[in-house]
């Protein structure tokens, strides 16, 4: 496959793991860049336009244009996010024994969840995520009850910790699916932690950052018709991933990628 066409076909992908995107994304960069160095930027710009909430893009694009060797960066860009150790710290930190909220299919939390067998999970509804994935982990034995999205305040009530994970982040919040706002101001109201998950690539910069609210904005969309919402950070107990478990703004302000200005412009 030619690599322009590669790249087309990451940029049309959807629904997909977001470290699965990006290593194909970075594969596609990499030949791009070997064909034609200076369609880098453009490449970059077109991937954003396509995953505009998927933080590890906006990572992988940044890392890409600000490197001597834009190839090297980006392969260098795929095996960090394949050795991502956020799973695993979620699976080490979780308390024995307690009740945890999710909202949607969140796939870091998702498969720590699965490799601890004394966890009670409630996945609340949103965007017909969470009621597969609960029958997904029921499958595998673990004890998880599907949550209607109107149930989301009475699942947190009753649960020990919220795990909200990350679409993308940066200094001011989160952005996560529908319905983590509301799961997190319940927990924040009664008291109850929540763990923000954030894996390689998901904590921008805050010029990049605040690009990427910007450009949601100016999309146009209702707040409530949008896939995902910002989590703001006085609502977060903590940020976990992807080397370390830390207070929520200090989290929030750790970003693994340069601030590229070429990415604060929209493509044209």
């Amino acid at each position: 496959m030619h690599p322009i066409e590669r790249l087309r076909y990451v940029a049309r992908a959807s629904g997909v793991d977001p470290n699965l995107l990006v290593r194909e994304a970075a594969a596609a960069l990499a030949s791009v860049v070997r064909v034609e160095p200076v369609g880098a930027l453009p490449a970059c710009r077109r991937l954003i336009d396509r995953h505009l909430t998927t933080g590890p893009i906006w990572w992988l694009s940044a890392r890409v244009l600000s490197a001597s060797d834009p190839a090297a960066a980006a392969w260098a860009a795929a095996s960090e996010i394949e050795d991502d150790p956020t799973e695993a710290l979620v699976v080490s930190e979780l308390p024995a024994d307690v009740t945890v909220t999710v909202v949607g299919w969140p796939d870091i939390a998702a498969g720590a969840l699965r490799r601890r067998g004394d966890v009670e999970l409630l996945v609340a509804e949103s965007g017909g995520e969470g009621d597969a994935l609960a029958r997904r982990l029921s499958d595998a034995d673990v004890s998880a009850i599907s949550v209607p999205d109107g149930g989301i305040a009475a699942a947190v009530v009753v649960s020990d910790l919220v795990l909200i994970e990350a679409h993308a982040g940066g200094p001011s919040g989160i952005l996560a699916p529908l319905g983590s706002h509301a799961a997190s101001a319940v927990a924040a109201s009664a008291g109850i932690p929540v763990w923000a998950v954030t894996g390689v690539g998901r904590i921008l910069p805050s010029r990049l950052w605040e690009a990427l609210l910007r450009r949601v904005d100016e999309r146009g969309d209702e707040p409530w018709d949008r896939p995902v919402e910002l989590v703001p950070v006085p609502l977060i107990s903590e940020t976990i991933g992807p080397g370390a478990r830390r207070p929520g703004p200090e989290g929030l302000a750790q970003a693994g990628c340069p601030a590229a200005a070429e990415l604060l412009r929209n493509a044209r």
